[in-house]
């Protein structure tokens, strides 16, 4: 009966406490929005709450919201209204999920007080804002290295969330010359200045069969862009979206189309699928209508079509022809390499099988289920000396996928052994970031090649998903981090190990692969890109090197964009090994990333 009648009290307490702090904080208005709700349900009540608390936020900050008055709304009050209210609900899916709760009561009448203070949503705001400048930011980086389809994706994604912030009007970024200006004026003028920049010609077209085939060198202000994104109109339906690379793409026409009518392009800038890997991003685009850019629409025409001189590298400085390594004597790799891809654009590709080796004819025949495969250009191969091995690089090739809405232009890589056959095929690093390798001459020219094979092969595993070969390459004791980290003192002990905290997400080898394999398992394709490349050795441990690249993840239903490191044991160039791979959605708040210094 004591402990009967200490709970109640107990009870009592706790409701008295609550019930006073509820009648506190909506008397103070000044320091809390709140709100109440009810339901059956504990979530229903929950949300009811929070649509209370969201509705008075929209009501304080509606006049704000300059760049939703369209002409469409701003006539119309109600709609405008209805604008903001949606727009202020996309903070509910981050930070407003985060208020203060009080039951009164639980379930099956479920009643919930929710409140928040002003600071925090002021925080809120400033937390989207410094999203917005991140954003900006990135785009500018990205134009400054000729990825176009980068910079257009945070411009575009930039000016998107300004128009779902109240202080739209007057956010403003320092540029890279130093000028302050107003984000709301500033960003659709720099993406205004991308699309009128934009060159794209017709190099070659030839006759499919079934179809024509078009090749485009792609640039802007005259430099060969080094990634881009467009669709066209074939006279009948616009294409699936395809992402060129080095600044080569193509078009596909039907064989009856007249080569004097002009074709349709669209310059991607929008990139709804891939805004999924951001959840504020993904609902205020949603919610926010689409910013239209008509210089996104060109034409360009067939018969301009100008002689074929597409170079491998689209105009960079071909490196390779600076190394040691070069084969002199190449006509009979030539001749092979020439006779897959023959095979491949009659669709003929088991007539090829004795020019590769077993483990190669298996990964041959990977590649080609990777997507519907064509070839765009094997024109200008580069032959190198990889010890017992020659290295052929590079055939552009195209790959389509049935299922979804993406095409792609690689550099496919083959691989002769000492007999002369096929024993190995990549996906090529695109030619800056081998050039980022190759410029290290500081460094061995066996060391530099064996790093951009290593990169190629991380590359090609994830597309081909070659889940046997990403265990080979990590240790067993690998630090595997997806997430944010914070530093700790260094353990001397356990260099790997124990210098690192892992906020959410630290991984063993054998939890990594196993994630690995149901991601695999439910995606059509993946897709890896490369950027900004940092290598640097460390100062231990022999050959041990450490990446730091910017890395694009695309897939069938999946995208994410963040930093890659790898501290890589290259001491036996055989078996390069893995022992600590870091991943972070963005830098640090120092502007760094995770490298060799902290491990």
């Amino acid at each position: 009966m004591k402990y009967i009648i200490t709970s109640i009290l107990l009870i009592t307490i706790s409701l008295f406490v609550s019930a006073q702090s509820i009648d506190e904080i909506k008397a103070d208005r000044q320091t809390y929005i709140w709100g109440e709700g009810k339901g059956t349900t504990l979530k229903k009540a929950q949300n009811e709450a929070l649509s209370m608390i969201i509705g008075q936020i929209s009501t304080e900050v509606e006049s704000s919201f300059t760049l939703l008055k369209t002409e469409e709304t701003e006539n119309d009050e109600v709609l405008y209204k209805e604008s903001v209210e949606s727009v202020v609900n996309t903070y509910s899916n981050a930070s407003l999920k985060n208020t203060e709760q009080i039951l009164i009561s639980n379930e099956p009448d479920a009643h919930v007080f929710r409140y928040i203070k002003r600071a925090d949503l002021y925080k809120i705001f400033e937390d989207r804002k410094n999203k917005i400048i991140g954003f900006a930011e990135n785009g500018t980086m990205s134009l400054e290295n000729l990825q176009i389809a980068d910079a257009l994706r945070y411009y575009y994604w930039a000016l998107t969330l300004l128009h779902s912030h109240p202080d739209a009007s007057s956010i403003k970024i320092i540029t890279n010359k130093g000028e302050e200006k107003l984000l709301s004026t500033w960003l659709p003028f720099q993406i205004k200045q991308i699309l009128v920049g934009i060159d794209v010609q017709v190099s070659e077209l030839e006759d499919m069969g079934n179809y024509k085939q078009a090749l485009l060198n792609i640039s802007w202000n005259g430099k060969p862009v080094r990634n881009f994104d467009y669709s066209y109109f074939d006279g009948r339906n616009w294409s699936n979206t395809i992402s060129a690379k080095d600044g080569l793409g193509y078009i596909e026409l039907p064989s009856t189309f007249d080569k004097d009518s002009k074709i349709d392009i669209k310059t991607e800038y929008f990139f709804e699928a891939e805004a999924a890997i951001d959840n504020e991003l993904r609902d205020v685009m949603k919610e926010i209508e689409p910013i239209p850019f008509r210089d996104a629409y060109t034409k360009i025409s067939i018969t301009d079509e100008k002689s074929f001189s597409f170079t491998v590298n689209n105009g960079q400085k071909e490196t390779y022809e600076e190394l040691d390594a070069s084969v002199e004597e190449t006509n009979s790799y030539e001749e092979s390499v020439n006779k897959i891809c023959s095979a491949i654009t009659k669709n003929d590709y088991v007539s090829v099988k004795d020019q590769f080796t077993d483990d190669g004819y298996k990964i041959y025949t990977e590649l080609l289920q990777y997507g519907q495969a064509g070839i765009l250009d094997n024109h200008n191969l580069n032959f190198i000396d990889f010890g017992d091995k020659v290295v052929c690089r590079s055939v552009k090739m195209k790959f389509n996928f049935s299922n979804n809405t993406r095409s792609f232009v690689e550099d496919v890589v083959f691989v002769f052994d000492k007999t002369g056959k096929v024993s190995d095929i990549t996906f090529g690093l695109d030619q800056t970031a081998v050039n980022d390798i190759l410029k290290h001459d500081q460094w061995s020219e066996s060391v530099r090649l064996n790093l951009i094979d290593f990169m190629e092969h991380y590359k090609t595993a994830f597309a081909l998903k070659r889940l046997d070969y990403i265990e080979q390459i990590f240790s067993d004791d690998a630090l595997i981090i997806t997430g944010w980290v914070v530093k700790t003192k260094p353990n001397p002990e356990q260099p790997y190990l124990n210098n690192q905290i892992v906020k959410y997400n630290r991984l063993d080898k054998q939890t990594y692969l196993k994630n690995l394999s149901y991601s695999f398992q439910s995606k059509e394709f993946i897709n890896l890109k490369f950027n900004d490349n940092n290598i640097r050795k460390s100062g231990k441990g022999g050959e041990v090197y450490g990446i730091q690249i910017q890395q694009d993840y695309f897939s069938s239903n999946y995208g994410d964009s963040g930093y890659l490191f790898l501290l890589i044991d290259m001491n036996d160039t055989t078996q390069p090994i893995i022992h600590v791979r870091t991943w972070q959605p963005e830098k640090n708040a120092d502007g760094t990333i995770y490298g060799v210094g902290d491990f």
